[in-house]
Parts: C-alpha cells; sequence; structure tokens
C-alpha cells in the first residue's frame, strides 16, 4: 500500500485524540451545582475535585495537544 504524506503521523492523531479526552473531562469534572441552590448554600463548589483536580487534567491536556502537535517521528 502507499503511503501518503499526511501532515501528522499516527502517533500525532492518538496523543490529540487522548489529549481532548482529557480537556472534555476536566471541563466535566468542573461542572455542577452553582454556589447557591434553594436550600441555601452549597460548599460543593470548593470540593478539591473542582478546584484542584480538574485545571490540572485539562492543562495536562492541553500541554499534550502541543506534544502531539510538535512530535515528530525519528526517521531512521
Amino acid at each position: 500500500m502507499e503511503e501518503k504524506n499526511l501532515a501528522f503521523g499516527r502517533i500525532n492523531y492518538i496523543l490529540i485524540a487522548v489529549s481532548v479526552f482529557l480537556i472534555i473531562l476536566g471541563f466535566v469534572l468542573m461542572t455542577g451545582s452553582g454556589t447557591t441552590e434553594q436550600s441555601g448554600f452549597n460548599p460543593d463548589i470548593f470540593s478539591k475535585t473542582r478546584i484542584v483536580f480538574a485545571p490540572v487534567i485539562s492543562l495536562f491536556g492541553f500541554l499534550l495537544v502541543i506534544v502531539g502537535v510538535v512530535y515528530k517521528k525519528k526517521e531512521k
């Protein structure tokens, strides 16, 4: 089979797909109910998942996008 001259290789596309998944996962983990509800104040807005883990996961996803775009397979 003929090898096409594409902008990215297979590994690049895999890295970009994984990074998009991580970004979406981070944003989903940040979502939730607001600070005020019918029953009063909701302290879940200050959970570690929302303010620590989710932004770190999203940041890692954004950094992995850069790696996926810049990565070049070593030629033999």
